[in-house]
């Protein structure tokens, strides 16, 4: 998807504003764009360097998964007017060192474990710590994290990618808990996980080689299918992970 936002009329239910963590990867940025283009006034746009994307309705902020005390300034600025959805579209399958999923126990490693659950699982925690309590309490919010199929227990019939499914399934668990809290005090709000897929983007750019054909999603369309899904959730649905087509992926 190109860096300027383009017309494209009423795509759905969107809201009015949003916050997106992880602005720069490829679905978190085309997510951005595909919101502002269904009508969502204020968009911020938040990545480690806080520059990009732009436009009229993107405001970009800074924050890093590492450092708790980033997260929480970005949800302090958001205190007064705070975004409806919340959508967390950062995550890790191949380190910046190009250590890459485990196709054995043999090759697991504590450093790169711990790496790959910092990124994939405490920080998007760390981010719900400190903006479920900006959400309202008398009306619908969303707050969504992207997650993997491969991090369902019950779907797990190949093993290998220790680090990733764990980071992943350790995460829907956090995020079952968080709308089972949620839940008491917020009714309308919809805590979920997402699997978008298998998208075109640096996350997948190693393995796409063996890919059948039309299995890979543009991050344009993965972000509208994601966006699409989230529209139609409703609070019953609250701790649960839906893919791409709207579908529950089984814990």
């Amino acid at each position: 998807m190109p860096d300027t936002v383009a017309s494209m009329g009423d795509v759905g239910n969107y809201p009015r504003k949003a916050a997106i963590f992880g602005s720069t990867g490829g679905i978190g940025h085309a997510m951005c764009l595909a919101l502002v283009n269904g009508g969502c006034e204020t968009v911020r746009a938040g990545s480690r360097d806080g520059l990009e994307p732009v436009g009229p309705a993107l405001q970009p902020f800074t924050f890093d998964l590492r450092d708790e005390d980033s997260i929480a300034a970005a949800a302090a600025a958001m205190k007064d007017d705070p975004p409806e959805w919340v959508i967390v579209t950062t995550g890790v399958l191949t380190l910046s060192d190009g250590t890459g999923p485990e196709r054995t126990y043999k090759r697991l490693d504590a450093a790169a474990m711990a790496d790959v659950l910092a990124l994939n699982t405490i920080g998007p925690a760390l981010i719900a710590k400190h903006v479920l309590p900006l959400m309202p309490r008398d009306r619908r919010f969303v707050f969504a994290a992207l997650s993997a199929r491969v991090g369902s227990i019950s779907d797990n019939g190949l093993g290998g990618w220790h680090s990733y499914r764990a980071s992943k399934a350790a995460l829907n668990m956090l995020l079952k808990n968080f709308a089972l809290e949620c839940g008491r005090t917020h009714t309308g709000g919809v805590v979920v996980g997402l699997h978008p897929g298998t998208v075109d983007s640096k996350l997948s750019e190693p393995f796409q080689s063996n890919l059948p054909e039309g299995q890979l999603t543009p991050p344009g369309e993965a972000a509208e299918n994601l966006l699409g899904v989230l529209s139609e959730l409703e609070p019953r649905d609250s701790g649960k992970v839906f893919d791409f087509a709207g579908k529950e992926v089984p814990a």
